[in-house]
């Protein structure tokens, strides 16, 4: 009797082409996909003799609670089939990954995972923001704006005491309240980003400070699913752009130099 399995993979920050090859293989030998809502269906493709369980949620509304797919990847496990659980970003990173595993372990199944880009990191560095630089910040935090009672992660505060990169997942609810506790440390000035569907054709980035980034959020239509960067490091993005417009003024300067001549 065929044994089987539980692998839980990471399919990266939205952007398709950002799955891992072992991701791609993975999918590629599963017998059952239970997909979230931040997967893009065309990675299904890689699992073409998979069946395919949608079991993400979309603005609260849930197509599973989480004990139902715990049970329905030790159903279809028990059954012989390899079950590949596809998330977004990192299974790792706020991604419940660990808590599915243990479930599925706990019944006797064996479980694997195949990490995935992180849309923590993934997101800025795609628009030039890295979470660390030299003379800037020496370490990041990675937070969740929201706790499972709905409440902002009390680590928000002590992150705002640091001189880190701050970066928040699932914020944007909380963003007054985030913003409110960097203005007490005195950091209305800081830079801030929020990146909305991130490294995706829709991707949408408002650039602001701890003062000014509610008011672009609002003028900008900014929500989730979105992250929101806090640091100097956000600086970094426009120096790239400035540096970029300057070279390629220099360009059309030299071409049009040629041309005269």
């Amino acid at each position: 009797m065929r044994k089987g399995k539980l692998t839980v993979v990471g399919a990266g920050p939205g952007d398709v082409d950002l799955l891992t090859l072992k991701g791609v293989k993975t999918l590629q030998g599963a017998d059952v996909v239970l997909y979230d809502a931040l997967v893009d269906v065309e990675l299904l493709e890689h699992a073409q003799n998979a069946e395919k369980i949608f079991v993400g949620k979309r603005k609260g509304c849930y197509a599973y609670q989480q004990d139902q797919i715990n049970e329905l990847i030790v159903q279809r496990a028990v059954q012989g089939l390899h079950v590949v659980r596809l998330k977004g970003g990192d299974p790792f990173v706020f991604g419940r990954g660990a808590e599915e595993m243990e479930y599925a372990a706990t019944h006797g199944i064996e479980v694997a995972v195949v990490p995935g880009i992180s849309s923590s990191v993934a997101v800025p560095a795609s628009q030039h923001i890295p979470v660390t630089k030299r003379g800037s910040s020496e370490s990041f935090w990675v937070i969740t704006g929201t706790t499972k009672e709905h409440k902002l992660s009390t680590d928000v505060a002590l992150a705002a005491k640091s001189s880190a990169t701050v970066v928040i997942l699932m914020g944007m609810s909380k963003l007054g309240e985030i913003m409110n506790l960097f203005k007490k440390e005195g950091k209305s000035e800081v830079p801030v980003s929020i990146i909305q569907n991130g490294t995706r054709d829709n991707e949408k980035i408002g650039i602001g400070t701890v003062a000014s980034i509610e008011y672009k959020a609002r003028e900008q239509q900014l929500s989730n699913p979105a992250i929101i960067i806090i640091g100097e490091v956000v600086s970094h993005r426009q120096s790239i752009l400035d540096i970029q417009k300057e070279y390629q003024q220099q360009g059309k300067e030299l071409f049009e130099k040629v041309q005269i001549h």
